[in-house]
């Protein structure tokens, strides 16, 4: 299997300082909205969305009710504060995309921020029948744990080390069904190299100017959301940014991710 050649880094504590900037992404949505009632509209199917490390159904509220209003079935994941894989919680969540997909009689997206995303990939890979697609916000999707500075509390909230192989081969499945990795050069919490996606026909890579706490409810990244879960079922393609406003807020990362995992 090969990689990238040197293992990745955690974002400089520069970087980690300007996540205060976080506050006025926040506050921007508030201002963006009119903007944002433009994105393209949905088509009632369910929209499960997993919160990051430490993090609750409150921190996602923005981005579903967002969703609710373009007229999806957004749901909460409904399991408190996220602490990673531990206990009950991935049977719980499989259960819950099962029902969903029997409720509505049509196959889940899943959006998972942060750690939520790392999740989310490895819950579309068990349940391929069950699960559209799969959208990722500043997630470490690839097997670089110590490439965040988040490592640490993952290891004193989860019960797992860093560096067990388990974790490593859950964070590397590749969902079969298309996905998108949201990532940020400025993300000051994951570093942006381990959240490109693997280089695959259905996967792709959106960069836009964000910072980690703040990218769930970046307007920016809300509108790259809505335009992917807008494309109808078996008729995915890859984001355009055509367009001079689009070449300014989105961008493609000019490194790919060569490690592909089945």
């Amino acid at each position: 299997m090969s990689g990238v050649h040197d293992p990745p880094e955690a974002p400089s504590w520069l970087l980690m300082a300007l996540e205060a900037r976080a506050s006025i992404e926040w506050a921007s949505l508030l201002f963006a909205w009119p903007w944002l009632k433009r994105a393209p509209s949905g088509d009632g199917h369910p929209v499960l969305v997993l919160p990051g490390l430490v993090a609750g159904d409150a921190s996602t509220w923005p981005m579903r009710r967002f969703l609710e209003q373009l007229g999806y079935a957004a749901q909460p994941w409904d399991l408190g504060l996220n602490f990673g894989p531990r206990g009950a919680t991935v049977p719980k969540l499989i259960d819950k995309i099962q029902g969903l997909h029997r409720e509505h009689g049509q196959r889940v997206s899943l959006i998972g921020w942060s750690l939520g995303g790392a999740m989310a990939r490895a819950l579309a890979a068990e349940l391929p029948d069950a699960v559209r697609t799969v959208i990722t916000l500043g997630s470490p999707i690839q097997p670089y744990p110590k490439a965040t500075n988040a490592w640490r509390l993952f290891e004193a909230v989860s019960g797992w080390s860093a560096d067990d192989p388990e974790l490593h081969e859950l964070a590397g499945r590749s969902p079969p069904m298309p996905n998108t990795s949201i990532l940020s050069k400025a993300d000051g919490i994951v570093s942006w190299k381990v959240s490109l996606a693997p280089d695959q026909a259905h996967s792709e890579n959106i960069e836009i100017p964000a910072s980690h706490f703040g990218m769930g409810a970046n307007p920016i990244a809300l509108w790259a959301i809505a335009d992917r879960l807008a494309q109808p079922e078996g008729e995915w393609k890859p984001f355009e940014n055509d367009g001079l406003l689009r070449s300014l807020l989105f961008r493609k990362p000019e490194q790919r991710s060569k490690v592909i995992r089945q």
